[in-house]
């Protein structure tokens, strides 16, 4: 039968156990008045050896251990589990603790002997500073160089998989049939009662945080939408997106990678529920043996945007149609800042193999179509390229950051599936020449290199590290003010459709 003073079993990092033994050693014996020398004399060892031990330089043995507890008139568990330690022995630990970690050792620091003559705040002081140092640390992990290579990373696995995920087909689909969904269409009421399937009621306020798009206060089943939202975009989408992460049990993002995953699962399942599978791809298939694909007609249809039709396309082209495809969204300036393909389109790409963020080629139908005064009916062109001839079809829309275009394209023996295969539109794209449109026109750069003097209008985000968080952006405390602000006691918000 184990004695009173049998020793707890120990974790396995018995280095960390040796600083908290020695120090609750120590306050023991402090709170009792006695000297390190007093405790040396009752156990029978020297003073330095108790020392080393009560700063956790050394472990002691367990007859050690036993020996002190008699002197101190206390018990194993009292000094290994249950005895709490005071605001300076935890300072100490959390101190000694961080010299030797990675931060200390990163800047060279030698760990050093905390005495009694440290003043507390400056224990506190340098723990701050740790602190500091390692969220600095964590801020420039998501450099744009780290978002790149995380998008990058997650383009080849869309491309591998040919923008098909089965599983959130499916999810999409379990949903719809359990609020009902008897095909066509998912109007917003419909939005609305996935909603309060998932156990939400929508409310629209004037007060949405700036860095936020919705918030969802899980506490009291509540989601919040800015109540102008409904005269800028399909109040369908925003609700399906803000809700996306609770049917797909995300949690936390634990780095940018998983930001941008959830991200693009986010708006893959929103596609997936207001273009459902089961409905849309029979009549694709119909339209394909009509040779009348369009991505207008699918828009139409469903009535949704350009471009979440365009995304639905290329999600089910591949795997249901047999058709690779690329797909483009391209700034007004030129700068893509989405692109997929499976069709070996070659787009301009940097050094790490990432298209987002580069120009996009002048002779592209995407950025042809800028150009083109008609905005209502589609631009189709065939383009010309080094890698063979793509036939593409266009359309600009407006959002918050301007002007985009969207474009859907697919090799030149695919054209003939597509309405607007018989465009005399054409272009000659060899952006992999540097002559092609990255160089201004000889006779123009003669007259003008030497006698111009652009002011640049430089991206915020150039020379800055990505916003910091778990969610990138988001003000955390503006949140939990506005959530705050109403709860269910304040009579401020207004019920949604």
């Amino acid at each position: 039968m184990p004695t009173r003073d049998a020793l707890p079993e120990l974790p396995e990092d018995e280095g960390i156990d040796a600083l908290m033994i020695g120090r609750r050693i120590r306050q023991v014996r402090t709170d009792q008045g006695m000297t390190l020398e007093a405790l040396a004399a009752a156990v029978d060892r020297a003073p330095s050896q108790l020392s080393m031990i009560e700063t956790g330089r050394r472990e002691p043995k367990l007859t050690l251990l036993q020996a002190i507890a008699r002197a101190l008139g206390t018990t194993l568990d009292a000094l290994l589990e249950s005895q709490p330690l005071d605001e300076r022995a935890t300072l100490e630990i959390q101190l000694e603790r961080a010299m030797k970690g990675q931060t200390f050792q990163s800047l060279g620091i030698e760990p050093f002997r905390i005495g009694k003559t440290v003043p507390t705040d400056a224990l506190r002081a340098l723990l701050a500073l740790h602190g500091e140092i390692d969220r600095l640390h964590d801020e420039r992990a998501a450099t744009p160089e780290v978002a790149r290579r995380a998008n990058l990373s997650l383009r080849h696995l869309m491309t591998k998989e040919n923008n098909y995920f089965a599983h959130l087909e499916a999810q999409a689909g379990d949903l719809l049939a359990a609020v009902g969904h008897q095909g066509g269409p998912v109007t917003q009421r419909t939005a609305s009662d996935i909603a309060a399937h998932l156990g939400f009621t929508i409310h629209y306020v004037s007060d949405v945080p700036l860095t936020t798009r919705s918030v969802l206060d899980l506490k009291n089943g509540r989601l919040y939408l800015s109540s102008s939202m409904t005269s800028r975009r399909d109040a369908r989408t925003a609700v399906l997106q803000s809700l996306a992460s609770r049917i797909l049990g995300h949690s936390e993002p634990a780095s940018y990678a998983d930001f941008l995953r959830q991200r693009v699962e986010i708006n893959y399942l929103t596609g997936a529920i207001l273009v459902p599978e089961k409905d849309v791809v029979p009549a694709l298939r119909e339209a394909k043996s009509r040779r009348a694909l369009s991505i207008e007609d699918l828009r139409d249809a469903y009535s949704v945007s350009y471009e979440t039709a365009a995304h639905r396309f290329t999600n089910l082209a591949t795997v249901h149609l047999d058709l690779p495809v690329h797909f483009l969204k391209v700034h007004e300036s030129g700068t893509i800042t989405k692109a997929y393909e499976n069709d070996d389109v070659n787009f301009p790409t940097d050094r790490f193999g990432s298209i987002e963020g580069q120009m996009c080629c002048r002779k592209w139908t995407s950025r042809v179509v800028f150009d083109i005064p008609d905005r209502f009916n589609p631009y189709f062109q065939y383009t010309d390229t080094g890698n063979g001839t793509y036939w593409c079809t266009a359309r600009v829309e407006a959002s918050a950051e301007g002007l985009h275009s969207v474009s859907v394209g697919v090799r030149f023996d695919d054209t003939k599936w597509f309405i607007g295969r018989e465009t005399t539109n054409r272009g000659v794209s060899r952006h992999s020449v540097e002559v092609c449109c990255r160089r201004a026109p000889a006779d123009l750069e003669a007259s003008w290199r030497e006698n111009s003097w652009p002011n640049v209008r430089t991206p915020r985000t150039l020379l800055a590290t990505l916003p910091t968080g778990s969610f990138p952006g988001v003000d955390t405390t503006d949140v939990y003010e506005f959530l705050e602000s109403h709860a269910p006691s304040s009579p401020r918000g207004t019920l949604g459709p």
